[in-house]
């Protein structure tokens, strides 16, 4: 116990900064991913298009590679490479951002997909006009269909942020192995692990609360 109560300050430093990236991801992936859904759903093509080729290059290539790739890689792009060199928590939140945005717009496409078309009709008839329809009936609707796989998503974020080690970002799972590699024992990782378990039932607990509430609203 003494032992854990040594390592663990440096280990609550680097949840912090594990919070503080899932904070930032979600906080600007899930209007950006509404948006992007919203594109892939116009009918304008020079639009819809570029959306689609935008999701299908982050939901095909790894996030650790996307990590590296904006941290490292962008900075070497001719002209340009100097304007785009960002610190490490920079780089990880927009890595992560472009990364989540992308799986959250499949899961808003997901969801507009689930909402019966007599629902469009509807509004029609009431004299809606298509922001009315949008803001008050489908868009709620959307929301609650697709409120289960953003849990899903968030509570995976919660984990993928340790992936921003390899960019040497001093979260969670890096202040671990820091740990790890200067005491020779696996403790700090068996004391991560428990702070992901704890992050992940509050994540938890905070999604069905509002799954219970959305299913009182419907009642």
């Amino acid at each position: 116990m003494e032992y854990i109560a040594k390592i663990l300050p440096m280990l609550l430093k680097g949840t912090k900064m594990t919070i503080g990236l899932w904070c930032v991801t979600m906080v600007f992936s899930l209007p950006l991913g509404f948006l992007a859904s919203m594109g892939v759903r116009s009918r304008v093509k020079p639009l819809s298009w570029p959306m689609e080729g935008y999701i299908y290059i982050m939901r095909g290539t790894p996030l650790m590679l996307q990590l590296m790739f904006v941290y490292y890689g962008l900075p070497y792009i001719p002209k340009i490479g100097p304007y785009l060199t960002m610190g490490r928590f920079t780089a990880a939140a927009v890595a992560f951002i472009l990364n989540y945005a992308a799986y959250f717009a499949e899961i808003f496409r997901g969801g507009f997909l689930a909402v019966p078309k007599g629902q469009y009709e509807a509004c029609q008839v009431l004299g809606l006009n298509k922001l009315q329809t949008m803001t008050r009936v489908i868009v709620p609707q959307m929301f609650r269909v697709a409120l289960p796989s953003i849990a899903n998503e968030t509570i995976t974020l919660v984990k993928d942020t340790a992936l921003a080690y390899v960019i040497a970002l001093a979260e969670l799972m890096h202040a671990a192995k820091a740990v790890v590699s200067r005491d020779v024992t696996p403790l700090a990782y068996i004391v991560a692990g428990v702070i992901y378990l704890a992050l992940v039932f509050i994540m938890t607990l905070i999604f069905k609360k509002l799954e219970e509430r959305h299913k009182l609203q419907e009642k």
